[in-house]
């Protein structure tokens, strides 16, 4: 019996033996190899795309691709240059309007009062005039939902309001005067997204235009606004590119061909895999006898950089203001086939004395580059010339012979500080809480039916003079719970008009009003003013 067992018993140790062994063996290979032989599968080159395809693959949980994805890609381009980026499917449809000729929607300018969307401007022509929608009408529901309260904001309306051209939308609108809620049924329609804010003339001889952005229709409107200013015998010109951030590098070289003679070099775009390109004026330019000055400040970057340096390098006009943003990298637009996009840096763009406006980053680090803005408000280089700091050292010459430097954005010919008259704490509190603009909302609002009687800034300007804004607002600001002292109120007096009467002026007039009043305030507009006398 005994003998019989052994030999039972030796090939169940063995079995078992052979057992544990490729248990340990399974289990090490899942560590080392992946399970399924998933190491086999990992030899496209591709480090990322395989990684994705493991964790699809062999991952404990079940993981969306698509998400790691979205997560990876702006990763990747953070470690390159503070302007290459990614932009999602969901996004790219406003940023590429925030450039493009128009949009589809309702055609009304809002802002947030009191939770409530208020109609600060109907577009003329636009799908709500024809519907019947009028400037300080309020929007409390959309397709007969609610669309009011605290959770509401800019986005959450421009999602709701736009849409797809021909698409229609219910609006119900509380409006001044009306007993009960009125309804609308508004058709959307293309609206068209204006580059040029206004033009007008200072003096009898000098044009002023201000431009916001560099889009797909900033030339044509612009030869719009030259051949208006002509008509009204304009001789020189103000060029206003304070704010503007740039856009389409074509826009300003069209625009500065308008300037610029026969042969004179605009720009010049070189990089690694990008052939030097240079762009020359051709001749056929319409301004290119009129005196121009150039109006620039910290947060005109791009094409504004680009407009500014070639009238700066050919010795065509006066710049003026402060100085730019510093961006000379050129970005080319990348599209994906799910609707996302990248915009990567391709090249550098030099002015034509062979000047790199682009100022120093770290690759891989942008917080430094980011808060440069705030650094040169810190360092007072927007009170002093002297406070400021060019990291480029290399002297360029412009045609006539004159000292230029690169490296960190564009010097004004003419210096002008920052105006700071009239900031206090109170002010700072009452700009800083929006009840300026609020006010003068309300304002605006309670008087529409006398102030819509004045047809031009400067008769408003004046009635407005008369209905003493200050001490009507300085009761409201209190009810809001803003309190000054009677030195900080007395000094900021001025300033606070002047922004109630400017925000009234814009509500009515749009901005034929708005920017005439404050730039017969503005020491840059001046002082450009006194350059080209």
């Amino acid at each position: 019996m005994k003998k019989t067992l052994i030999p039972i018993i030796l090939a169940c140790v063995l079995v078992i033996g052979i057992l544990i062994g490729n248990f340990f063996a399974m289990r090490q290979g899942a560590y080392l190899s992946g399970i399924g032989g998933m190491n086999n599968g990992a030899s496209s080159g591709d480090k990322i795309s395989d990684l994705i395809q493991i964790i699809d693959n062999a991952y404990v949980d079940s993981v969306p691709t698509d998400s790691i994805e979205e997560s990876i890609i702006p990763m990747i381009l953070k470690q390159l240059d503070p302007h290459s980026a990614y932009i999602p499917a969901s996004d790219l449809e406003a940023v590429n309007e925030e450039l493009g000729g128009s949009f589809s929607g309702i055609g009304v300018q809002f802002n947030l009062q009191n939770d409530t969307i208020y109609v600060v401007d109907v577009i003329s022509g636009g799908p709500s005039e024809k519907a019947g929608l009028r400037d300080g009408d309020r929007i409390v529901t959309v397709n007969d939902t609610l669309f009011v309260g605290k959770s509401i904001n800019n986005e959450k309306v421009m999602k709701r309001l736009r849409g797809p051209k021909g698409s229609v939308v219910q609006l119900g609108i509380v409006r001044q005067n009306a007993p009960k809620m009125l309804r609308f049924k508004i058709t959307r329609g293309d609206i068209p997204v204006h580059s040029i804010d206004v033009s007008y003339m200072v003096t009898p001889e000098i044009g002023y235009i201000s431009v916001n952005k560099f889009g797909a229709n900033t030339y044509k409107e612009f030869l719009t606004a030259i051949a208006k200013l002509q008509k009204a015998n304009a001789k020189k010109l103000i060029i206003d590119l304070r704010g503007n951030a740039g856009g389409y590098m074509d826009a300003a070289v069209n625009m500065l061909n308008e300037f610029l003679k026969k042969g004179d070099l605009i720009v010049y775009v070189k990089g690694k895999a990008y052939p030097r390109s240079d762009s020359y004026a051709n001749g056929n330019g319409s301004c290119q006898n009129m005196k121009i000055a150039v109006l620039i400040d910290e947060f005109s970057g791009s094409a504004s950089e680009i407009f500014a340096g070639a009238i700066q390098d050919n010795d065509r006009g006066t710049i003026v203001g402060r100085r730019s943003f510093g961006k000379g990298l050129v970005q080319q637009q990348v599209d994906f086939s799910d609707g996302s996009a990248v915009r990567i840096t391709v090249a550098r763009y030099y002015t034509p004395s062979g000047r790199c406006i682009q100022k120093p980053y770290e690759r891989g680090n942008s917080s430094d580059y980011e808060s440069d803005i705030l650094n040169r408000y810190l360092h007072g280089e927007f009170f002093s010339k002297d406070s400021i700091h060019q990291t480029d050292t290399v002297a360029y010459k412009t045609v006539g012979g004159r000292t230029v430097y690169g490296g960190g954005g564009i010097m004004p010919d003419v210096f002008v500080p920052r105006d700071t008259i009239g900031f206090t704490p109170y002010f700072n509190a009452l700009a800083n809480g929006g009840h300026i603009y609020q006010y003068a909302l309300l304002f605006t609002e309670k008087e529409r039916a006398k102030l819509s009687t004045y047809k031009d800034w400067k008769t408003l300007s004046a009635y407005l003079d008369t209905q003493n804004l200050q001490a009507s607002f300085d009761t409201y600001a209190s009810a809001k719970g803003v309190k000054g002292s009677a030195r900080d109120k007395a000094v900021s007096k001025e300033i606070i008009t002047r922004q109630l009467k400017s925000y009234v002026l814009r509500t009515m007039l749009g901005d034929a009003g708005f920017f005439p009043y404050l730039n017969s305030y503005d020491m840059t507009v001046k002082k450009a003013v006194e350059k080209l006398k």
